[in-house]
């Protein structure tokens, strides 16, 4: 991939995707939880 920013942090895009990354892996570990719970309940 090639940008010119002479800043040093990677471009909007990249930030988004990987904030949209922590959230659906927080998203995911969650779920994962409650269907532990909900298997262990029945």
């Amino acid at each position: 991939m090639l940008w010119s920013d002479p800043e040093n942090e990677p471009p909007k895009e990249l930030r988004d995707a990987q904030a949209m990354m922590r959230r659906a892996g927080l998203f995911l570990a969650l779920a994962m939880v409650i269907a532990m719970l909900v298997v262990g309940l029945h």
